[in-house]
């Protein structure tokens, strides 16, 4: 129970269903202050005191679980050294993977418990062989599937997703007709444990001597120097905005990222058709099910609110995996996440290692 109005209406929905639901915080910061607060978080003291009180109007127990030390290490750690290799992570997959059906899920099976149930919206049913399949949401606008996509069958085989059937309106509504407090508490946004949103301020000031690079220039594709930038760790690929670029573009149109060397401490801006990718390597892959045999085509969702796109995976190896993008994707970066779907069904997910730019005409 994250303290918010999702995690709520869950355990409700799971207590009505006839579960014996005991409702679990998860302190997460070794500094809760550090962390976000008020309405934009979802680690905070504020929070922990607004699950407790929503366990209460339920009627289930209610447990704080300190795993801060785990998160920091499989979730913060992680966060700082793939921005400081110049790549783009999602730190909700990891926390998902690492946390919330890894760790979590360990300790409540070794309590006896049956599942962990969220508030992700998304939807599990059973196919005919008796696997789990995870599935969309209903509400298209709050599907959670691409933050799930990194589950596999044995931790989807003990999860409930009591949301997944309703749109999010109906869940406020819900919420307030069962008496909970936060009905109309705010969704947080943005990273929890980068306190202000200042993504790039948080990791100069975590990373220190580790940081590469601390300074170095902003080229265009020619190699003309345009601007320097603080630390390349600042940047990811598709990057609009901040440049501060002393020269503008010939054509007056805006420059957008296209590369990160942390190496050199060289970034490369170009045009935005410069971004377009129809091709990408994964690694790392994980299976909700059956590992694909051949060639799957179905879609591919690169960001956790981005489009889709159709795609052609194939499966090289058990560690690697090639996708053909029929549908351009751009700004895309290694590190992301690449969620693979059958219809509404997710296959698995990988972690982009490389793209392939699309050849311009």
């Amino acid at each position: 129970m994250s303290g918010g109005v999702d995690s709520a209406v869950a355990a409700a929905r799971a207590k009505e269903a006839g579960h014996d639901v005991t409702g679990v915080h998860l302190a997460l910061s070794r500094n809760p202050a550090s962390y976000r607060s008020g309405a934009r978080g979802c680690c905070t003291i504020e929070d922990s005191n607004d699950a407790r009180r929503a366990a209460d109007v339920i009627g289930i127990p209610f447990y704080v679980w300190d795993l801060s030390d785990r998160f920091h290490e499989d979730v913060v750690e992680d966060f700082m050294s793939e921005y400081a290799e110049g790549r783009t992570p999602n730190p909700c997959l990891r926390c998902n993977e690492k946390i919330k059906f890894a760790a979590v899920l360990d300790r409540a099976l070794a309590l006896g418990f049956d599942a962990v149930a969220t508030g992700h919206y998304a939807t599990l049913r059973e196919d005919a062989d008796g696997l789990v399949e995870l599935h969309r949401a209903v509400d298209g606008g709050k599907d959670q599937s691409y933050v799930l996509g990194v589950l596999d069958q044995d931790q989807l085989r003990h999860s409930l997703f009591p949301l997944g059937d309703t749109p999010k309106p109906q869940v406020r509504e819900e919420a307030a007709r069962r008496g909970l407090l936060v009905a109309d508490k705010p969704d947080s946004h943005d990273i929890c444990f980068v306190a202000d949103g200042d993504n790039a301020g948080w990791l100069r000031e975590k990373l220190g001597d580790r940081a590469p690079n601390e300074s170095g220039p902003i080229v265009d594709e020619s190699g003309e120097v345009l601007g320097e930038h603080q630390g390349t760790y600042a940047y990811t690929i598709g990057q609009r905005k901040g440049l501060r670029l002393g020269k503008p573009a010939p054509d007056g149109k805006p420059r957008f990222v296209l590369d990160i060397e942390p190496v050199s401490g060289i970034v490369t801006v170009g045009p935005r058709e410069h971004l377009a990718v129809d091709g990408l390597s994964g690694i790392r892959p994980r299976w909700a099910g059956r590992v694909p045999e051949g060639t799957l085509e179905g879609t591919v969702q690169l960001r956790a609110h981005g489009d889709e796109h159709r795609a052609r995976v194939n499966v090289v190896s058990t560690t690697e995996v090639e996708i053909e993008l029929l549908d351009p994707a751009y700004g895309i970066a290694p590190g992301q996440a690449a969620v693979i779907y059958d219809g509404t069904r997710v296959v698995g997910s990988v972690t982009i290692a490389t793209t392939r730019r699309m050849a311009l005409a």
